[in-house]
């Protein structure tokens, strides 16, 4: 089951920090252009924060078991995230980009899956 853990925390936490790095590397506009257009509806600033978040999320998912502390940290990460995608999803259904909810409904449940293997094991 740890091996599980690990195989999709880890994949979790390598999806966020791509999203997170997007957000940080490129401007509101440069995100835009590349077919993000959910970021119309937030502010430069509001976009970086989703940025932290996820960022932090996928830190909380790995750092804690891995150093032995408080690694009870890491399912509440993973719950973090999956509240996060949720509200991208409520985003998404707002703009009626229904399609980019194939995207956000297995990122929730994927985090839903490492919390509870979380929660299990730590």
């Amino acid at each position: 089951m740890l091996i599980g853990y690990w195989i999709l925390a880890g994949a979790l936490a390598l999806s966020n920090l791509f999203a997170a790095g997007l957000k940080f590397a490129r401007t509101k506009e440069q995100l835009h252009s590349s077919g993000q257009a959910w970021v119309e509806d937030f502010s430069p600033g509001a976009i970086r924060w989703i940025g932290v978040a996820e960022l932090l999320g996928a830190i909380g998912l790995v750092l804690p078991p891995l150093t032995h502390i408080a690694p009870i940290l890491a399912p509440i990460a993973a719950l973090g995230l999956a509240v996060l995608q949720i509200g991208a999803a409520i985003t998404h259904v707002r703009r009626h980009e229904y399609r980019l909810l194939s995207a956000n409904v297995p990122l929730v449940i994927l985090a839903v899956v490492v919390a509870v293997l979380g929660f299990i094991l730590f």
